[in-house]
């Protein structure tokens, strides 16, 4: 079993979309997969479909010897559980904190698991306290992700040295996640981290597809599977596994998506692979006299491209 912690000392950049569409990548991959939404806010949860309430709260699942896959509930996808978040975990540092080796629980907690699963994604709240501890205690890979600013690096070694002092040699990996290219700053930290062996070699473009998790309430990377970001999701995953020991074959990969796109009801344009309308002029022309103005580019669109392509082969937009 392999345990991947999303994590990161920032709120706000993409943890549990990652952690929403890694976990799912997992699961069509093959892998009995868990994922466990630490953030009180839940937005993983949602994302899912599913009440963020754990009987008995953090208190509980927690304070003594339970088995987390009486936790656990099913999605409705295969090989995909989980363990919903609760607004109790807002206060999990105080709960971790009346234990005798707080740092120990989560992993004592997780090592059962190795009987039903083949991998645990841990999406943990913002922050470096007693819970990322315990998280990183537990954990085989931590993810984080980075958006293309200089102060969001600096946090990345917050991040790394935290780790290094609960557990050296522990793996930290980090990805530059809502990239948007039209910006000089974005496209300057592209060429940055190509360099930096701490990040990985996929970035993730900012994506209304992403957006839209938390009112579609389906993983990007099956809504939207030829969006951008979803094509990044899949590469990412793909490093990951790699980095882990796990096997993922690109082409069954993407049957298994093509499945479970098929039995899924498409609810809106994104679902059915249609790229989004651009927003109609305010004061459209008449048809006689089409207008000649260069259409506005749109960044986030349904095309098809190569899913494990690594960097953008779409032309970059001009500048905003």
């Amino acid at each position: 079993m392999r345990v991947v912690a999303i994590a990161g000392a920032k709120g706000g950049v993409g943890k549990s979309a990652a952690a929403v569409n890694l976990a799912f990548l997992s699961a069509a991959s093959g892998s009995r997969t868990l994922l466990w939404d630490l953030d009180p806010q839940g937005a993983a949860t949602h994302c899912y479909r599913m009440r963020s309430r754990v009987k008995g709260g953090a208190s509980r699942l927690l304070g003594g010897k339970r088995d987390l896959q009486g936790f656990a509930r099913s999605t409705e996808f295969d090989r995909l559980d989980v363990l919903p978040a609760d607004g109790s975990f807002r206060v999990v540092d105080t709960v971790l904190g009346t234990r005798r080796w707080p740092e120990r629980v989560i992993r004592k907690l997780v090592r059962p698991l190795d009987r039903s699963y083949d991998v645990v994604v841990l999406d943990c709240a913002p922050g470096l306290g007693v819970v990322t501890e315990a998280v990183v205690a537990a954990s085989d890979m931590v993810l984080a992700p980075i958006v293309p600013a200089p102060l969001a690096v600096r946090s990345l070694d917050q991040l790394a040295d935290f780790v290094q002092e609960q557990r050296p040699g522990l793996p930290v990996v980090a990805f530059l996640s809502m990239v948007d290219e039209r910006k000089v700053l974005h496209r300057q930290m592209l060429d940055q981290v190509r360099s930096d062996r701490r990040f990985a070699l996929t970035a993730v473009p900012v994506s209304s597809a992403v957006e839209r998790m938390g009112l579609e309430q389906v993983p990007a990377v099956l809504a939207s599977p030829r969006n951008l970001a979803a094509a990044a999701y899949r590469h990412l995953w793909a490093e990951v596994a790699e980095r882990l020991g796990l096997e993922v074959d690109p082409a069954a990969l993407l049957g298994a998506l093509s499945d479970q796109r098929s039995a899924a009801a498409p609810t809106s344009a994104a679902d059915r692979d249609e790229p989004a309308d651009p927003m109609p002029a305010a004061d459209p022309m008449p048809a006689a006299e089409p207008s000649r103005a260069e259409p506005t580019p749109v960044v986030d669109r349904d095309e098809p491209v190569d899913p494990f392509a690594g960097w953008f082969s779409d032309p970059q937009p001009p500048e905003a």
